[in-house]
């Protein structure tokens, strides 16, 4: 389930932990009050994930990456593609009068662009986290309906605490 490179493993934790500290604080637009203090230490943990994952990319670049002349294409390609129906989607339900919605479908493209990454990375466990943040977003809407909160801050928890585990594990493999 690792990734072929510990650079590969490295950067996906950097990355992870950017991101994690995003959606962390998009959580918080409107989160329950007792969440806060959660959502500022997730945030603070996906920043030194992203910490280390950044020296430890740095420090293995030259080690190899499943990111060469054939596949870097193709990834470019498919976080374009990611790029366009988060936006797409953003501006789509914008103008339909469904903000509350923008959180829950960037997580849900977030999540499925993950998919055909792992097997062109060679990182399988990509395919985790991506059934996990494709997970959150499906099930954000009825669980923030049911228990009164906002779309965002059930995605963004949600999202974060997917994207921290997927730093930290990642971590743990460049590192060992």
């Amino acid at each position: 389930m690792d990734a072929e490179f510990a650079a590969n493993a490295a950067a996906t934790a950097a990355i992870f932990g950017v991101f994690g500290i995003v959606w962390f604080g998009w959580a918080q637009e409107a989160p329950p009050k007792s969440w806060r203090p959660w959502l500022g230490i997730g945030s603070v943990l996906s920043l030194v994930a992203a910490i280390i994952g950044g020296i430890v990319t740095a420090r293995t670049w030259d080690e190899g990456s499943s990111v060469d002349e054939r596949t870097g294409p193709v990834f470019g390609v498919i976080v374009l593609i990611e790029v366009v129906l988060c936006a797409v989607g953003a501006i789509w339900l914008r103008r339909a009068g469904r903000t509350s919605l923008v959180p829950v479908w960037i997580a849900l493209i977030v999540g499925l662009h993950f998919f055909p990454l792992a097997p062109l990375l060679g990182y399988p466990a990509l395919a985790i986290w991506a059934a996990l943040v494709t997970l959150v977003a499906l099930v954000s809407v009825p669980v923030a309906r049911r228990c009164d909160f906002t779309p965002s801050a059930v995605v963004g928890a949600g999202t974060g605490v997917a994207l921290l585990a997927g730093a930290a594990t990642a971590l743990v493999h460049a590192l060992t």
